[in-house]
């Protein structure tokens, strides 16, 4: 029957390299999806490349598929290729998301459709070619990334806010339309400032001192989400309320090396 397979997007680095390891690590073949390469990489550290190589260092399949999630169509194009090299997803992570800081109307108006392109409508792309698939299977677990920001003006961050928000809706309501199916929708709102390189970036000076933990939280709180029975869904949740249930491990410090 082969491993089961998770699309992570955004696994160049941070929580998506993170995840795409670490599921590698119980047993998933692995599509990491996104922008960095070797042969094109950003101003921070990470490629698809490195996140591939470590994948297949721990035994599994690991399928690199570059992608400017910007595109619906790119978005289809990833669900696609990942289908004919491995012909099934049964756990599909929408981790991959921008989050531009300052005024939104001061700003272009590309710069807000640019946070609704990726952090909105890719991963419902994703999911209106993937979910009909996994009906057809009787199985599978698709995850949203959220934030408390989500719930959070004081981050000043109106894109980031707005699209999050609207993630966990969107969670809600297709969790509701397949109801029954075999295929759970949920959300994680996370509430904790954890390390990743582009958070870091984003931050500035002020990530200097700031208590930061391990994104393996994130990956006990997906590998979690990929267990539960099939009525689980429709929830959003937080790591802390799913480290009250022993879902996630106790506070993991993590920080620039």
């Amino acid at each position: 029957m082969g491993s089961p397979v998770v699309l992570v997007t955004g696994a160049s680095r941070g929580i998506g390299k993170r995840l795409a390891l670490d599921f590698a690590a119980h047993g998933f073949d692995v599509v990491v999806v996104a922008r960095s390469t070797r042969a094109a990489p950003s101003r921070l550290p990470g490629t698809l490349d490195e996140t591939a190589e470590a994948v297949r260092a721990l035994g599994q399949r690991a399928l690199v598929v570059v992608a400017d999630l910007s595109s619906t169509q790119a978005a289809v194009e990833v669900a696609l290729r990942a289908y004919e090299e491995f012909g099934r997803i049964d756990v599909l992570i929408n981790n991959a998301a921008i989050s531009p800081a300052g005024s939104a109307l001061d700003a272009p108006l590309r710069r807000w459709e640019l946070a609704v392109d990726i952090n909105l409508n890719a991963p419902f792309a994703l999911m209106h070619e993937v979910c009909p698939r996994m009906v057809e299977a009787g199985h599978g677990r698709v995850i949203n990334i959220s934030s408390s920001d989500a719930v959070n003006l004081v981050a000043r961050r109106p894109s980031y806010t707005t699209t999050k928000r609207a993630i966990e809706a969107m969670s809600e309501s297709l969790a509701v339309e397949l109801q029954g199916t075999g295929v759970t929708v949920n959300a994680i709102r996370l509430e904790l400032d954890v390390w990743t390189e582009g958070y870091a970036f984003t931050l500035g000076d002020d990530a200097a001192g700031m208590d930061f933990e391990d994104p393996v939280v994130m990956s006990d709180a997906c590998l979690w989400l990929a267990r539960q029975p099939g009525d689980y869904t429709g929830q959003i949740v937080t790591i802390e309320a799913l480290r009250q249930v022993g879902a996630v491990r106790p506070k993991t410090p993590a920080g620039p090396s």
